[in-house]
């Protein structure tokens, strides 16, 4: 237990000091964890989580931005809004030292039995009670990526909504306990990935995604693109907590390139060299959906360097190395044909 309040705020309307809070001012705006309800010309409503992680604040800024365009007159659709780590954005950070991620703790979690998941589990029972027209989860991430959105089941109307944000859409299904994962049985759901934090273009991408859903009578069943790109996440990679690293020729243990975040969503033949490493065997967690150790699938030993095993995508490469410890050095995906 991380011993940081989450008990659930409630809110009928917007809080006041919401509009212009930053990240920092959150926990002293809200008072922790909130569910927001506001009104509007349609139901069911729009549910849209913010500030999953505390350092990731394009959901916040495309919030703020969506309400302050319609403060005048009514929103097109009842809105159900969720600011969940409010304590870890005051300090600027994914989440605090002992808390769970709070992209983790979603019903369906493995991560049972804390106060974080229950509080998840009561947004979800609370949001859904009157039925929902589409949940929206938006985050930044550390390292060099497109924009793209992410869906838990290939159905018609999930990568219809995908496809709204951008022609680059990963299906995964696992880690399990994220928030899309929780929301895909009640509703088309979707994951924004809007590139890094302070680039103001991802909270731009990301505020008119959120517009033109809110004015959508229906969801489209079908892609929005011609030119789709779909992809399926097969693997995630993390570092022993025993295991040494950093980037560059100084670095200790497995020394990764200083450019490893530019082999973000490039396929990578077999043979790809990503560190320098002299120790023997691959120094990598890789599990695969079903949780099974799949590193020597992905990668080898090649005689002082780590090098691709086979062809793949990797997404999420980040050169920040608390953020790896905290969560993973990446994913791998594979290209999927569109169903």
């Amino acid at each position: 237990m991380s011993g940081v309040p989450c008990e659930l705020q409630h809110y009928d309307g917007i809080p006041d000091g919401f509009l212009d809070a930053g990240p920092r001012d959150l926990a002293a705006v809200l008072g922790g964890p909130s569910l927001i309800r506001l009104p509007g010309k349609r139901r069911p409503p729009l549910f849209v989580s913010a500030i999953l992680h505390g350092n990731e604040p394009a959901g916040l800024e495309a919030v703020q931005r969506l309400l302050r365009a319609h403060r005048r007159g009514p929103l097109p659709r009842e809105l159900v809004i969720f600011v969940g780590n409010v304590h870890a954005a005051a300090a600027g950070v994914r989440r605090l030292d002992g808390q769970p991620d709070y992209n983790r703790i979603w019903p369906g979690t493995e991560e049972t039995g804390t106060p974080e998941a229950d509080m998840a589990a009561e947004v979800v029972r609370l949001a859904g009670q009157d039925g929902l027209f589409a949940s929206i989860d938006v985050h930044n991430n550390t390292g060099l990526n497109p924009h793209y959105g992410c869906i838990n089941r290939l159905e018609a109307r999930f990568l219809g909504l995908a496809s709204l944000f951008s022609r680059t859409v990963v299906y995964f299904t696992r880690p399990l306990g994220v928030q899309s994962l929780a929301f895909a049985p009640l509703c088309p759901a979707v994951t924004l990935e809007c590139g890094r934090a302070g680039d103001r273009r991802g909270s731009e991408h990301a505020f008119e995604f959120l517009d033109a859903v809110l004015h959508l009578q229906t969801i489209p069943d079908h892609p929005a693109q011609d030119d789709l790109g779909l992809f399926r996440t097969v693997a995630r990679v993390r570092i022993p907590e025993t295991q040494t690293f950093g980037f560059g020729e100084q670095a200790q243990g497995i020394r990764f390139f200083e450019d490893l975040e530019r082999m973000n969503f490039r396929e990578l033949p077999a043979g790809t060299p990503i560190a320098a490493y002299t120790g023997p065997g691959v120094p990598l967690l890789v599990e695969d959906d079903q949780g099974e150790d799949v590193a020597e699938r992905y990668f080898r030993d090649a005689g002082g360097e780590l090098v691709t095993a086979r062809g793949f995508m990797p997404s999420m490469l980040t050169l920040d190395e608390r953020v790896i410890r905290q969560d993973c050095l990446c994913y791998l995906m594979e290209r999927l044909a569109l169903p």
